[in-house]
């Protein structure tokens, strides 16, 4: 039913929503955060219902309303809300909130699960703002993003943001462990019909359904996009003057191919806007994660970066042929999302073309999607001057230190028979040493790297022996500035 609904209004003109009025339009960032959902009006009560339903008041920046409606069994009903089911926090700002008033439409709504304890309903989803939406498994704090669809990210012509105009939620009955959300998508390009189906637990899981018409010829359509927020780490600290030894909501790219392969791609904070595109043939899974979860390595006592998740994409079906492209822009600000990652079509996405997508998103402290366990990961990276540390640098080269551990080089001699793979792509690798950590069943690259002044240097580096691919290949793109 929404298919057909969204399949023939891609056949007409955009019509741009309604923005609210009165009040609503008159609420500033200050009185916005004065106002809370109260808890005791969450829907879905009944007893033995593993969820609750909030909604986010309209109003500063989310001035387009959007319509919810619960599903029960074969019938529909819109779900209102009115002033009454908020908290506004400032007594001027509640006197002037005209009391039991029906809203026309709210911001986004918030799903609260029994995540960590059998006795309390933590958050573990939220969907509220164009097609953001962002999820927890056990034991996180929100971080990173996810959006419905990216349009033209990155391009000089622009990016588009579709919404997420109407919802309906297929109310969950006693005992059951999924919930269901139906998602209208629409925008001046494309229109799309969307299914997610929500799971919580240690990893959340969110499978998510997709169907596309496009209104217009898009340049680039980018598939289960990801947004995040990556300011410094201790490879490279940067301009930063900080006491924290690093801040960023996830650390890499991961992506693992048809082929067995995992790439692990270092993120940056370039000085100029960065893109990188790996071609895959329909990924086994990609995704941006947070793998370092110990505290020493952030020492932010409130963000607690440690607590981010990691969020892997897996394809269901067949993608065909395609291209993950990365997108990484300057920033100065931990409060800035720099950081974007989706998944483009190689095929010519054009006015009238129905597509779909299905995938499944893993939300956790340590997702793995499809990733080979026999792999060794990359526990670190650092990065300085060249040469012999403390002793004689070298100014003309860049040291790059990579530690792996784990998979099949766990337990292996100190004389086992292994060897660096290697490359840089528009710079030179001087010189590459492979080695055991003593005491700590790691073994450490580290690499000499030559450049050309502002040349854009793509690294790769892995661990292979006994005729097979022992680690996954490490990757970092270098800007010689």
């Amino acid at each position: 039913m929404l298919t057909e609904r969204m399949k023939e209004l891609a056949g007409h003109p955009y019509s741009a929503p309604e923005p609210v009025h009165g009040f609503l339009a008159d609420l500033d960032y200050d009185a916005y955060q004065r106002i809370r959902f109260r808890p005791e009006q969450a829907r879905w009560q009944e007893k033995g219902v593993a969820f609750r339903l909030h909604a986010f008041h309209p109003g500063w920046l989310f001035k387009e309303p959007v319509k919810i409606n619960e599903v029960v069994g074969t019938s529909v009903h819109p779900m209102t809300f009115t002033t009454a089911d908020f908290e506004y926090d400032d007594a001027e700002l509640a006197q002037s909130i005209p009391p039991d008033a029906e809203m026309p439409g709210v911001a986004g709504f918030r799903l609260h699960a029994p995540l960590n304890r059998a006795d309390i309903f933590d958050e573990l989803i939220v969907f509220q703002g164009a097609s953001y939406f962002r999820a927890l498994g056990k034991g996180n704090s929100y971080g990173l993003s996810a959006r419905g669809l990216a349009v033209n990210t990155g391009l000089p012509e622009g990016e588009e943001f579709p919404r997420f105009s109407e919802v309906w939620l297929k109310r969950p009955q006693p005992g059951e462990e999924t919930v269901t959300v139906f998602a209208a998508l629409d925008s001046p390009s494309v229109t799309g019909a969307y299914q997610f189906d929500i799971t919580p637990g240690a990893t959340t899981t969110v499978d998510v359904t997709a169907r596309l018409f496009l209104r217009k010829d898009i340049k680039q359509l980018g598939i289960a996009p990801l947004t995040s927020m990556f300011l410094f780490n201790g490879a490279d600290a940067g301009p930063f003057d900080d006491y924290r030894p690093a801040v960023h909501d996830s650390e890499a790219l991961v992506l693992n191919t048809q082929a067995g392969e995992t790439y692990f791609r270092h993120l940056n904070n370039p000085p100029r806007l960065a893109s990188s595109y790996f071609g895959a043939l329909s990924p086994r899974s990609f995704g941006l994660v947070q793998r370092n979860r110990d505290f020493e390595h952030y020492l932010d006592a409130q963000a607690h970066y440690e607590r981010r998740p990691s969020l892997m994409i897996e394809p269901l079906g067949d993608w065909g042929k395609g291209t993950v492209r990365l997108v990484e822009i300057p920033s100065d600000l931990e409060v800035n999302d720099n950081i974007v990652a989706f998944w483009i079509p190689d095929q010519d996405t054009n006015a009238g073309d129905a597509l779909e997508y299905a995938y499944r998103m893993h939300w956790g402290m340590s997702p793995q999607g499809a990733a080979s366990e026999r792999l060794a990961k990359v526990t670190r990276m650092r990065t300085g001057e060249g040469g012999v540390a403390g002793v004689q640098t070298d100014t003309g080269t860049r040291k790059f230190v990579i530690d792996f551990a784990g998979g099949l080089l766990d337990h292996l001699p100190e004389n086992a028979q292994l060897e660096a793979v290697t490359s840089a792509s528009n710079g030179e690798i001087v010189e590459a040493v492979l080695s055991p950590v003593n005491g700590r069943n790691e073994w450490r690259l580290v690499l000499e790297v030559r450049a050309e002044p502002d040349a854009v240097v793509e690294l790769k580096a892995g661990i292979s022996g006994y005729e097979r691919t022992l680690s996954e290949t490490w990757m970092y793109q270098w800007i010689n500035a």
